[in-house]
């Protein structure tokens, strides 16, 4: 499981490598911009079970750590989706990746 610290001091959230790759471009594509938004996930079970969000701005400290070495294949269809997600109104909301019959990679 990777960690995206936010802050400081560091907010320190748990995500999927998978997820955490597809984070990283969506949330660097909108901040290399100078674009602001919220970003919301549901928590997991163990951390309440309920909704978060923070306040995604260029000023704060951003860190993404991988468990893993390697970087995970990404889908170009989750990314947009995500974009979506974050130009609008409510921000980046995080979404489950859907199946694809294509390969997922890009």
């Amino acid at each position: 499981m990777g960690k995206l610290l936010y802050g400081i001091p560091a907010v320190e959230i748990g995500f999927d490598d998978r997820v955490l790759a597809h984070l990283q471009v969506v949330i660097g594509a909108k901040l290399r911009r100078g674009e602001s938004f919220f970003f919301s996930w549901k928590d997991d079970a163990n951390t309440g079970d309920g909704r978060s969000s923070i306040w995604m701005n260029n000023s704060i400290p951003l860190y993404f750590k991988y468990s893993g070495g390697r970087m995970p294949a990404l889908n170009r269809e989750w990314i947009e989706t995500l974009m979506v997600s974050a130009n609008s109104g409510l921000g980046l909301q995080l979404s489950e990746e859907r199946a694809t019959g294509e390969n997922p990679g890009v």
